[in-house]
């Protein structure tokens, strides 16, 4: 109970007091503190962690960076700055695109691919860059949600309760869509979010544009992306129309964007989330010794005693926003995971914990890589500046969930 605790205070505080730890290394302690005091064998260890998941999340994080390295994402900005497009037509592109690929791709991939890219597209076209990354932010995160492939947690979600990849993108869509409807609209339309020319005067700006330039990224290569996409939409196939386990396919699927002649596999391996990894595993034993005390049975049975029970749409809701804004989604997923079953409460908690991100700055890593990337390109986003699209966008968003889920 106190290594739980202590992992979960870290969860929180994103490391520890005193210690250069971040998340995942207070993950990977807690899970050595269990094993060295011998709450738990080292085979009990091993068949705590959820192989599958683990697998899958390695398998896309593979095809991620093989789309990364070919250019793919590059060129797909590049071809939105040779439209002509007005500045409220180019953001829904923008967040058109961000959401489609991030349902594929991962959400925390794309951003980082594609946040230098938007921040100097706005610079050469003279735009407020701020609305344009902070639509980025959040469509990769509510895309994302679309699939079960979209992000971590829904690939913990998909696989632990075995859900169908085709039913879950069939009721997961229309929310995802209206929700992506309402951040543009709200970003066009609401109040402060500044889409309007950048002027000379305004905060949170480059004091001067500099003259247009290549767009940074990887080169193209046509080759390259040609055999990721066709990776992609064969997993894809998979997914959809056969009952063969995800992971193998997606490790299959690995395997071949790892078999080149031109690029070193190091390359791609190099681009792995590797503390990602490490984090999952951490959890896993860190969760299972905690869920082996009774402790957390206890509670889920005293709240229901209380009439509150938490795979009911109402308490789930509730229960998956405040943890995925305090500890996190992927660690407040696997608190969740182990009460729940079935379509309705996957549905609800793969929506909600990935909606949820977007409330607070702090809420989904692929803020902090938007923001800290477009630090480095001079552009300023706080909190505030967050605030005053993340709040409303998620309230909205989540309302549309909770909509959908009562009348469908």
């Amino acid at each position: 109970m106190a290594i739980f605790v202590t992992v979960y205070l870290g969860m929180i505080l994103g490391g520890l007091p005193r210690l250069k730890l971040d998340r995942s290394g207070v993950a990977l302690i807690g899970a050595i503190a269990i094993l060295g005091l011998g709450a738990m064998r080292t085979e009990q260890a091993v068949g705590a962690v959820d192989w599958p998941t683990v697998l899958l999340l390695f398998s896309f994080m593979v095809l991620s960076a093989q789309m990364h390295l070919s250019g793919f994402y590059t060129a797909v900005t590049r071809l939105m700055t040779t439209l002509p497009l007005t500045p409220n037509t180019l953001l829904g592109a923008l967040i058109a695109v961000a959401a489609g690929l991030s349902a594929v791709f991962s959400n925390d991939i794309i951003c980082l691919a594609l946040t230098p890219m938007v921040a100097q597209l706005c610079l050469q076209r003279g735009l407020n860059p701020v609305p344009f990354l902070l639509g980025l932010a959040c469509a990769a995160n509510i895309g994302s949600a679309a699939t079960l492939i979209g992000n971590p947690q829904n690939m913990l979600i998909g696989t632990v309760l075995h859900l169908p990849f085709g039913a879950y993108l069939r009721h997961s869509l229309p929310p995802t869509a209206l929700s992506l409807l309402g951040l543009w609209a709200w970003l066009v339309w609401g109040p402060g979010t500044g889409m309007r020319p950048k002027q000379a005067n305004e905060p949170n700006r480059l004091r001067e544009s500099p003259p247009a330039q290549p767009l940074p990224g990887p080169p193209f290569d046509a080759w390259q992306t040609s055999k990721g996409l066709l990776v992609a939409g064969a997993l894809m196939g998979v997914f959809l129309f056969t009952d063969l386990p995800r992971e193998v396919a997606a490790l299959v699927g690995a395997a071949v964007l790892l078999l080149s002649r031109r690029r070193h596999s190091s390359h791609v391996m190099g681009l792995v989330d590797w503390p990602l990894l490490v984090l999952f595993v951490g959890l896993f034993v860190v969760n299972h010794a905690f869920e082996s005390t009774g402790l957390a049975a206890q509670a889920v049975a005293w709240l229901a005693t209380q009439g509150v029970h938490l795979a009911d749409p109402g308490p789930l809701l509730v229960a998956s926003v405040g943890l995925s804004n305090l500890v996190s989604n992927v660690p407040a997923v696997m608190l969740l995971l182990p009460h729940l079953k079935g379509m309705e409460s996957g549905l609800t908690l793969a929506l909600v914990s990935t909606f949820a991100g977007n409330l607070l700055l702090v809420g989904s890593i692929a803020n902090l890589i938007v923001v800290d990337l477009a630090q480095r390109n001079g552009i300023t986003i706080d909190w505030r500046l967050h605030a005053r699209v993340g709040v409303p966008v998620t309230i909205l968003s989540l309302g549309v969930v909770w909509v959908w889920l009562r009348w469908h």
